[in-house]
């Protein structure tokens, strides 16, 4: 089951990578272009929410299932570098990143905000969450 879940978020995260992208693009172009709130930008913005949400979820079960997760956590593991990624920077900085993503998300929703607002917002957000979640991905274990 380990191997699987952890097979899952690995795809899942490029997914996410993916999406995350193409919605900052999207809302670049039609922010660009002046035009109102488009509902391929909400779309967009609304997958990146939801597949960055299961990757949260996928996540934390597998921190608490891996070998390198939680069970290992330690004085010892938090002077390496790699262990330290696993138990501390890696899990918090996708909560940070799933957090912005959630607030820019809300951003199209609220009617009290302007187009242009609602795109400098998910802009803004998402851009953040795609660069923590970018370096935050441990590239040296995908083969």
């Amino acid at each position: 089951m380990y191997a699987l879940l952890k097979q899952i978020h690995n795809i899942n995260g490029m997914l996410v990578l993916t999406v995350l992208l193409v919605a900052v693009i999207l809302n670049l172009v039609f922010f660009l272009m002046k035009k109102p709130y488009h509902k391929l930008a909400k779309i967009s913005a609304l997958v990146g929410l939801i597949l960055t949400h299961l990757q949260i979820v996928l996540g934390l079960v597998l921190y608490f299932i891996s070998p390198v997760g939680f069970s290992n956590f330690s004085g010892e593991a938090m002077k390496e570098t790699t262990s330290r990624l696993y138990l501390v920077e890696h899990p918090i900085g996708m909560i940070v990143a799933a957090v912005l993503i959630t607030i820019g998300y809300k951003a199209t929703k609220n009617v009290n905000l302007n187009d242009n607002q609602k795109y400098i917002k998910v802009l803004i957000n998402y851009l953040l969450a795609l660069a923590i979640v970018s370096y935050l991905i441990p590239w040296f274990v995908w083969k």
